[in-house]
């Protein structure tokens, strides 16, 4: 008697007697449902070669339906016809399948990604992180790299433009570029597409961060001085270490005790809190360890020496973009334009542009000349911080500073 098909009622409602381990359910050409008395359903295809009963498992129902099981069945027994081995070709379809997973673009994202993340700061590996999850890995990520045309990578980054938010999209285009190129060298594609589409996004006019002209300096900084008069002298101290020191707003906040060397006159900013996760060497100058000295106190029992409320937690960047547009200086000075305008002024000062660019931790990227940099350049940036700090008291008292060419001084 011919196997009457099963149906999807039949499925539901079939249960494996009690006493029974297994309960067989056949819809014809070698397609079961094993039931078993756990109340789990798996699909098997059953055939024989030279008498021999081999097993295929296809899925448990009903995450794999009837209509799928039939489909899995049909494309089973096409090999067979055609002599093949249904298990061997299964073997072959998950090396296939690994394969094209380790090739994928989000493979090799990650591949890559974990390359890089020891030099990146953390700020960076997260922006990263969420730039490829969000925009590009639900779009090509399960794509062969090596398969994705120039149009679909174009149409992923067009999505980022729909939304108005051009800058991302030409920095989402960097970040595949970068993949890319590690993909042409660990050989699992040969162009590097965000090539192909320069010209095909929309153009975006980047922002820097506002800074104050040389010339509007001395107003600032006599502002800050005088900032006691409408917030806090913690707040005021900050913005003067930021001037004194240029360092990034996060390096300086997050600063702590520890991190200063007084009696050698230094401030090591340990890697994990730089950008480029290096070990950055500020020489504080007489005016930046009176300052300090200052904040001791105001510091209390905290590790930090900038703490928030809260003495572990620290102050919030905020706090200085607050006090700056309590001076009048919203959209027109920033925590980081200390560091453009400090390298703006001690480079018409002739101080040399490698001592300057070592001092604003734009790093070399090959670590054994970044070592040796760091050792040759640390006495002209001491005298460098120096003549800085210097300079920024007479902008305030009026007294005069040395002025002149300082290039070639060690």
């Amino acid at each position: 008697m011919p196997t009457k098909p099963l149906t999807d009622t039949k499925l539901k409602n079939s249960k494996c007697p009690k006493g029974q381990s297994i309960m067989k359910l056949h819809d014809g050409e070698g397609l079961y449902l094993w039931v078993f008395a756990n109340g789990r359903k798996h699909w098997r295809f059953r055939w024989r070669v030279d008498s021999k009963e081999r097993l295929l498992a296809l899925g448990q129902y009903p995450h794999v339906s009837l209509a799928e099981a039939r489909k899995s069945r049909d494309k089973l027994q096409s090999q067979r016809e055609h002599d093949l081995d249904p298990s061997a070709e299964r073997m072959v379809e998950i090396q296939r399948k690994r394969i094209a997973d380790a090739n994928s673009f989000e493979a090799v994202a990650k591949e890559w990604y974990g390359k890089q993340v020891h030099v990146w700061s953390t700020s960076h590996i997260r922006d990263v992180k969420r730039r490829l999850e969000g925009n590009i890995f639900p779009i090509l990520g399960q794509r062969p790299i090596a398969e994705i045309e120039a149009p679909e990578l174009l149409s992923a980054i067009r999505k980022i433009e729909s939304r108005g938010s051009y800058d991302l999209a030409h920095r989402v285009l960097q970040v595949c570029g970068q993949v890319f190129r590690y993909g042409i060298a660990t050989g699992r594609c040969s162009r590097d597409l965000s090539k192909d589409l320069y010209g095909a996004l929309t153009p975006h006019q980047k922002q820097h961060q506002a800074a104050v002209r040389p010339e509007e300096l001395p107003a600032l900084m006599r502002a800050i001085a005088g900032y006691d008069r409408l917030g806090s002298s913690q707040v005021r101290l900050a913005l003067q270490m930021l001037a004194l020191t240029f360092v990034r707003t996060g390096e300086l906040i997050g600063a702590t005790w520890d991190e200063f060397k007084l009696d050698e006159k230094v401030w090591a900013i340990p890697a994990e809190r730089m950008k480029m996760r290096a070990e950055h060497i500020v020489p504080l100058a007489s005016q930046t360890i009176a300052l300090l000295a200052e904040l001791k106190p105001l510091s209390g029992y905290s590790r930090f020496i900038l703490p928030g409320r809260n003495a572990a937690k620290t102050l919030s960047n905020g706090a200085m973009l607050m006090a700056l547009k309590r001076l009048g200086y919203r959209g027109k000075m920033t925590g980081h334009g200390f560091r453009a305008v400090a390298s703006t002024v001690l480079n018409e000062q002739g101080f040399r542009p490698d001592v300057i660019e070592r001092q604003l931790a734009h790093c070399e990227r090959n670590a054994v000349r970044g070592a040796y940099n760091r050792a040759e350049y640390l006495k002209e940036r001491t005298r460098m911080m120096q003549w800085w700090a210097d300079y920024l008291d007479s902008l305030v008292n009026g007294s005069k500073v040395i002025v002149g060419n300082f290039s070639g001084v060690a």
